[in-house]
C-alpha cells in the first residue's frame, strides 16, 4: 500500500520540487493566475508560457493527471511546487479563492485587429467590443460569456485596460485562453476597419430603436458594449450601424454590463 501511494506521486518527484513554504504559511510567492479553471486552461494552452506551478497537497492529487497530459502533448511545463494554502492566501490580492492552485507565467501574446479580420474572413463571426469597460470583474465575466456563446474575439481600448491575468482571469474561468483579445488605441477607427471588412456593428444602448431579430440576420457582427452609467461614448455610438436595446420592464430598466453582454450574446446566437 505504501509503495502504491509513492507511485501515484511520481509526477511531483524531482530535485527540490517541493516549496519551502509547505508548512506555516511562509513568505508570499509571485503568482499571475489562480483558481482551478483558469489554471487548468492555461496549463493546457500551448500559447501560454508558464514559469511556476503551485499546488496544495490536496490539489496536487487532483491535478496529477493534467501533469501527465501536458507532458504527453509535448508542452514545456515546470515541475509543480507543493505549497501551503496560507502562502497562496497572502500572495493573492483581490480574490483569494484559489482552490489550492496558482501559477506564474507570461501574458498571452497580443493580437492585432487586422489578424482578427483575416481570421474571421470566412463564415459567420461574432466579435465583442468594449468601450471604456475597465472593471476586471466585468471584463472577466464578459470574456467567460463570450467564450461560452461562441464569440470569435474581443476588442477593447488600451487606455485604462486592466492586465489580462489575476482577478480578471479568475472570473473569466478559463475563457481567457480561448478568446483572442485585441487592444486598440481608437475604437471608432477599429469599427471602421470592421465595417470595411463586411461587419455590421451593433451597439447595445437603452435608447436603441432596433431589436435583435432585425440584426441577427447578418453573418458578421461586432457587438459594442459601453461602460455602466455613461454607456457608449457619442462618437462610438455614431459609428454603429444599429443601436439595440434589451427589452427590460419596469422597475428595473437596465442590467449590469456583464449580464447585458450575456443576454445580448445569447440573443445573437439563437
Amino acid at each position: 500500500m505504501k509503495q502504491k501511494k509513492q507511485g501515484r506521486h511520481k509526477a511531483f518527484e524531482g530535485k527540490k520540487n517541493r516549496s519551502p513554504q509547505q508548512s506555516g504559511g511562509g513568505p508570499s510567492v509571485k503568482v499571475s493566475l489562480w483558481g482551478w479553471h483558469a489554471c487548468y486552461e492555461a496549463w493546457h494552452n500551448p500559447k501560454r508560457h508558464i514559469k511556476e506551478l503551485y499546488l496544495s497537497k490536496a490539489a496536487a492529487e487532483r491535478f496529477e493527471p493534467e501533469i501527465h497530459k501536458a507532458r504527453k502533448a509535448g508542452l514545456k511545463r515546470p515541475e509543480p511546487k507543493i505549497i501551503d494554502p496560507k502562502t497562496l492566501d497572502q500572495s493573492i490580492k483581490g480574490d483569494p479563492v484559489h482552490q489550492g492552485i496558482a501559477l506564474y507565467g507570461e501574458l498571452l501574446p497580443e493580437i492585432d485587429i487586422q489578424d482578427l479580420i483575416i481570421k474571421t474572413a470566412e463564415g459567420k463571426s461574432l466579435i465583442v467590443m468594449l468601450d471604456q469597460v475597465t472593471d476586471p470583474h466585468n471584463i472577466g465575466a464578459i470574456i467567460r460569456s463570450a467564450s461560452a456563446f461562441g464569440a470569435q474575439a474581443m476588442v477593447m481600448q488600451k487606455k485604462h485596460a486592466p492586465q489580462m491575468d489575476g482577478v480578471l482571469a479568475k472570473i473569466a474561468c478559463g475563457g481567457l485562453e480561448h478568446l483572442p483579445i485585441a487592444q486598440v488605441v481608437n475604437l471608432s477607427r477599429a469599427i471602421e476597419q470592421f465595417q470595411e471588412a463586411g461587419f455590421f456593428v451593433v451597439g447595445l444602448d437603452e435608447r436603441g430603436d432596433q431589436n435583435f431579430e432585425a440584426v441577427k440576420q447578418h453573418d458578421k457582427i461586432v457587438l459594442v458594449l459601453g461602460a455602466e452609467g455613461p454607456g457608449m461614448r457619442r462618437l462610438v455610438a455614431e459609428h454603429c450601424d444599429y443601436l439595440v436595446a434589451l427589452p427590460t420592464v419596469p422597475p428595473i430598466l437596465s442590467l449590469n454590463v456583464s449580464n447585458a453582454a450575456a443576454v445580448a450574446l445569447y440573443a445573437l446566437k439563437t
